[in-house]
């Protein structure tokens, strides 16, 4: 008997994989590691996989399960994280004011928690549903609801707070610059 309906098929959903997992550990490599711990995981717990549910959300999931192990596991990730920052500090160039900028937005995204960043990135950035964050990270609606607030408030206070280059002149807008 032919399956008409499709295979479970997780190649569609790597990018989203990877864009979570570096999100969640901020290390290229680390973050490769943890997408294949959370494909192995789901490859072995593949039965548990009910038909017609959300194969994104549910490796997601997978994805927040299996970092949550290797925190618990790794005493030295505070100091790993140190070093990824600076490593990334050094490795800027210098020159154009958009990249500077984005490194700053980069850097605050970062400097959230851990738990405000997860429920942020999943919401923004991988577009799953309050509903269907709140499941990948099995925590309560309200829950996410707040970490989402709360970052979304550091983040507007760090825009609040970050200075502007006063000396790059601006091309365009309203024809006062430089006047």
């Amino acid at each position: 008997m032919e399956r008409k309906e499709r295979p479970f098929d997780v190649i569609g959903q790597l990018a989203a994989l990877r864009r979570y997992a570096r999100s969640l550990v901020r290390n290229s490599d680390d973050a490769e590691d943890l997408v294949h711990d959370a494909l192995l995981r789901a490859y072995e717990k593949k039965q548990s996989f009910r038909r017609g549910g959300n194969l994104r959300t549910w490796l997601l999931s997978i994805m927040h399960n299996a970092h949550i192990d290797r925190v618990r596991q790794a005493r030295s990730l505070a100091r790993r994280h140190d070093e990824a920052a600076v490593e990334a500090e050094q490795s800027l160039q210098a020159g154009q004011e958009h990249a500077v900028r984005l490194k700053q937005v980069r850097d605050a995204f970062f400097h959230l928690s851990e738990e405000q960043r997860e429920a942020l990135h999943l919401v923004a950035i991988e577009d799953l549903s309050y509903q269907e964050a709140a499941m990948a990270l099995d925590i309560p609606i309200g829950t996410l609801m707040s970490r989402i607030s709360r970052a979304r408030a550091q983040l507007r206070e760090f825009e609040e707070k970050t200075p502007r280059a006063a000396h790059l002149r601006l091309i365009g807008g309203d024809g006062n610059e430089g006047n």
